[in-house]
């Protein structure tokens, strides 16, 4: 009886939280090694569907850098990096559309509707228009070539829209296309924020590789539960932010003043972290909030 008692508590404690974001639209981006275990995956796409079937609006960006990695490997294509962004060749840029598309979004839908939801692929090209991007030497300030690699220039909403009012969850590859007609890679983490800015999301959720932005990268219990967005500059400046959590955050304050009211940094590896972040008291990870929000 208390087992039972006590998950009613838990419906509970989520229930202000459902009324909440009832109807608001939440972009997940779902990356990193959580895409690696078919359980997890399995897991977080089951949690997607609940949070459709109870009232939200989830939209999907999800990445396949590990994949896509594997399958340049297998195929004896040789992978390059250039001040941390994957140089892609005319062959390479092939590989990435196949395994985005035939392979990581496919796997998604299929978990989504086996769970009992109704996803829709919605790639990249039909709804993201890029730019081709360059890079610079660190030490020359040259600009070097990293072939078919985009910047997001505008984003086409209407097929996104139309999904979510069809009762359906956009899954979204980050591939666009360029005036030229070619297909550009985008970093997913940039995709998912223009998108959030693009649609106003209530909320924008990363499931990543670490459980927040952490003071002391080797140890989790440094988690910083909330940053507003005036503090960043000092974190950058103090070396907290750093690396890979650097490009997120500050695409995300991009995303928080086009409207989306929060961004939220959570490990993507622990089980269920998305409706521990969603709909607790407490919640897990990190959230960047503008100096104007009500916590």
């Amino acid at each position: 009886m208390e087992n039972l008692i006590n998950k009613a508590k838990v419906l509970v404690e989520a229930m202000p939280y459902i009324q909440k974001f009832r109807n608001e639209i939440i972009v997940v981006k779902f990356g990193g090694s959580a895409m690696e275990d078919p359980e997890l995956v399995k897991a977080t796409m089951r949690d997607i569907v609940l949070m459709e079937c109870i009232g939200m609006r989830p939209v999907v960006v999800h990445g396949g850098g590990k994949a896509i990695s594997a399958e340049l490997e297998r195929r004896k294509i040789k992978v390059e990096f250039i001040n941390g962004l994957r140089r892609t060749c005319s062959e390479t840029i092939k590989v990435v559309d196949h395994v985005l598309h035939q392979h990581v979004n496919k796997s998604l839908i299929e978990h989504a509707n086996s769970a009992g939801g109704k996803a829709q692929s919605i790639s990249g090209k039909d709804i993201l228009k890029a730019q081709k991007m360059t890079s610079q030497c660190p030490d020359t300030g040259r600009h070097l070539d990293i072939g078919y690699v985009g910047n997001i220039i505008d984003v086409d909403v209407n097929k996104i829209f139309e999904a979510l009012e069809s009762g359906l969850i956009p899954v979204i590859p980050p591939l666009g296309i360029g005036d030229d007609g070619k297909i550009y890679n985008i970093n997913a983490d940039i995709a998912a924020c223009k998108i959030a800015e693009a649609i106003k999301a209530r909320k924008l959720i990363f499931l990543s590789d670490v459980p927040g932005v952490m003071r002391d990268p080797a140890d989790e219990s440094t988690v910083i539960p909330s940053i507003r967005s005036d503090e960043v500059e000092e974190l950058i400046n103090e070396k907290v932010i750093t690396g890979g959590m650097l490009p997120k955050i500050q695409s995300s304050l991009h995303a928080l003043n086009a409207g989306t009211n929060k961004v939220h940094m959570i490990d993507g590896r622990t089980t269920h972290s998305l409706l521990l972040e969603i709909f607790t008291d407490k919640g897990v990870g990190t959230q960047i909030i503008r100096p104007d929000s009500i916590l």
